[in-house]
C-alpha cells in the first residue's frame, strides 16, 4: 500500500494523529502534493459522504473523519500555497441572524474545504449586511446561507433577496439547507442550489464550481 492509499485509509476512518506523519511521508516519497490532497483526502472524504448518505455512517464518524483531513491539510498547506488549481473556489457561509446553530454549518464548511474550496465562515446570528460585505470579495464564489429554525426562515428570505440584488450577483452562486429549508422554499427565495445535508453540499458546491 502506498503513502497516499495510507494517508486515504486513515482519513477515512477518522485516524487524526497519523494523518499528519502519513501526509509529510508522503510528501518525502516525492508525491506531488495537488496528488496527495486530491487521492489521499478529497477522495477519502468523497467516500465518507457517499456512506453518510447511504446511511453506513452518522453525523459523528463523518465529522471525525472531516477533522482528520483538517490535520492532514495544515501540514500541505505550504507546500501548496503556489498552487492555484488545488483551490477550486471560494466560498462564505453563515448562519442567518437570529439562528445560533452552528454544529451544521461547521460540517458542510468542513466538507466543502474537502473539495478544494476555500471557506470563509461568517458565524451564526449573521446579519444580511455581513452577506453582503462577504458577497463584495472579488474572489468569492459562492454564498452558503443556512437557517435551522422555522422561526428563522423569513430572515434567510430576507438574506436571499439582498443577494440577488448585490452589484456582483453574476460573479457568485447562493447555496441554502438547513433541516426546515425545502427545494421548494430554496427556489421561491432564488437561490441557485439547495443542499439537505453536509455531503451534499459538497457534491453541490463542486458542480457549481464546473459551471
Amino acid at each position: 500500500m502506498s503513502k497516499i492509499e495510507e494517508l486515504a485509509h486513515a482519513v477515512e476512518i477518522g485516524k487524526a494523529k497519523l494523518v499528519p506523519g502519513l501526509v509529510q511521508e508522503a510528501l518525502d516519497e516525492g508525491n506531488a502534493p495537488i496528488d496527495i490532497l486530491n487521492k489521499g483526502m478529497i477522495d477519502a472524504m468523497a467516500i465518507v459522504g457517499d456512506k453518510f448518505k447511504k446511511n453506513e455512517i452518522f453525523v459523528p464518524e463523518m465529522l471525525i473523519a472531516a477533522k482528520a483531513m483538517k490535520k492532514g491539510v495544515e501540514v500541505l498547506k505550504p507546500h501548496l500555497a503556489g498552487d492555484n488549481s488545488a483551490k477550486i473556489g471560494k466560498m462564505a457561509m453563515g448562519t442567518v441572524s437570529g439562528d445560533l446553530h452552528d454544529i451544521g454549518k461547521n460540517l458542510v464548511i468542513m466538507m466543502i474545504e474537502s473539495t478544494g474550496y476555500e471557506v470563509v465562515d461568517l458565524g451564526i446570528d449573521v446579519p444580511v449586511e455581513r452577506f453582503m460585505e462577504a458577497a463584495s470579495d472579488p474572489e468569492i464564489t459562492l454564498i452558503g446561507v443556512s437557517a435551522l429554525l422555522t422561526t428563522t426562515m423569513p430572515a434567510m428570505q430576507e438574506t436571499v433577496a439582498a443577494l440577488n440584488k448585490h452589484p456582483r450577483r453574476s460573479e457568485f452562486k447562493v447555496i441554502v439547507g438547513g433541516a426546515p429549508i425545502t427545494p421548494a422554499f430554496a427556489e421561491e427565495i432564488g437561490a441557485d442550489a439547495y443542499s439537505d445535508d453536509a455531503a451534499s453540499a459538497a457534491e453541490t458546491a463542486k458542480a457549481l464550481a464546473k459551471k
